[in-house]
């Protein structure tokens, strides 16, 4: 009956979510265009075209239950697949990552799980909440096909995990680009995310337990954590402000090769991290306004945060905030600062 309604409807989002006992035995099927689609669990699917042009693309969304934009720009795509208003030229992998949480509209349940990745899920207390047990299988999802690409020949890896913030952000788009361990910056993929309507990137200097950096670090994709706008429920996006990266993702799926505008620095605003500041103390504070806006700057000596025994100030002029939130867990990040770079 899933296969059925898969094929007629393509509402593998909504199955995944109101009756995932469908997907709990994995299965596969094929489309009359002669697209394999494997669902290997709720909310994990994907389509191998008959004869795959390279590309093994990863897009995930919904790590954090809340980021409904993402999730409702992937549901589409799914849909256009399955129903086949859309034929995938390349392989491609959706995760939709907590579906408790989507269903609760709120970030996370018991843990935030894009700090789980890279054998994180298994440290420390181990797989002790559904974010954890997800966290391995998305880990395992990627590492399956992957491995699977390179048994038919493909070539290139990507994988973009897409978000959107907690707060706005004074550039509405951005991208975190993970630690390369040495290898340069790729010009092309920012030029792929300024299709996307993506102007702003952010270098990461450090190993990470994000989703994103699992895949650049384990498999050499060429992965990024893309921050859509601004947190909002289902329904209520304007999805107008999202008909860049909509369209670019279609054709990525569906094309053999983008035509894209040569690299321009000036197009790009690019920052690197000055600073991580973590939450040690329960009384950790930021001191700013709630609604200072992602990269909103401050004058260099500006005390950015405070707790029992530590200050933390700006220590470059026009010093930039990214992803604050005091209200994180006791030892993990509450604050990145920035400062402008170029590639």
């Amino acid at each position: 009956m899933s296969v059925e309604l898969l094929r007629k409807h393509g509402q593998f989002l909504s199955l995944s979510r109101q009756s995932p006992a469908h997907f709990d035995t994995p299965q596969a099927f094929t489309l009359d265009n002669g697209t394999l689609v494997e669902i290997t669990a709720p909310g994990i699917i994907s389509f191998t075209p008959g004869t795959p042009k390279g590309k093994d693309i990863v897009l995930s969304s919904g790590v954090h239950g809340n980021e409904t934009a993402p999730i409702e720009i992937c549901d589409e795509l799914v849909q256009a697949l399955l129903t086949q208003q859309l034929t995938a030229c390349h392989r491609v992998l959706f995760l939709f990552g907590n579906l408790p949480a989507m269903d609760l509209g709120e970030r996370f349940v018991e843990e935030n799980m894009n700090r789980l990745f890279s054998g994180a899920h298994s440290s420390g207390p181990g797989l002790i909440n559904q974010e954890r047990v997800r966290a391995k299988a998305l880990e395992q999802a990627v590492a399956d096909f992957y491995r699977q690409g390179d048994s038919l020949g493909q070539s290139y890896r990507c994988h973009y995990d897409l978000h959107t913030a907690i707060r706005g952000s004074k550039n509405e788009k951005f991208a975190v680009y993970p630690f390369r361990h040495g290898q340069p910056w790729k010009t092309t993929q920012l030029q792929f995310l300024y299709a996307c309507g993506v102007n702003t990137f952010l270098l990461s200097n450090s190993p990470t337990t994000t989703f994103s950096y699992y895949s650049s670090h384990q498999f050499g994709a060429d992965a990024f954590t893309v921050e859509l706008g601004k947190v909002a429920p289902f329904g209520q996006n304007e999805m107008g402000r999202f008909t860049q990266v909509r369209d670019t993702l279609w054709a990525l799926v569906s094309q053999p090769a983008l035509i894209l505008p040569e690299y321009n620095p000036d197009d790009m605003l690019v920052y690197k991290i000055n600073q991580i500041i973590n939450r040690t103390q329960e009384d950790f504070r930021l001191n700013f306004p709630d609604d200072a806006p992602n990269f909103a700057d401050f004058p260099k000596g500006y005390l950015l945060a405070e707790e029992t025994g530590a200050q933390y100030f700006a220590e470059q002029e026009g010093e930039a905030i990214v992803f604050p939130n005091a209200k994180v867990a006791i030892g993990q990040r509450a604050l990145l600062t920035v400062v402008p770079t170029r590639i």
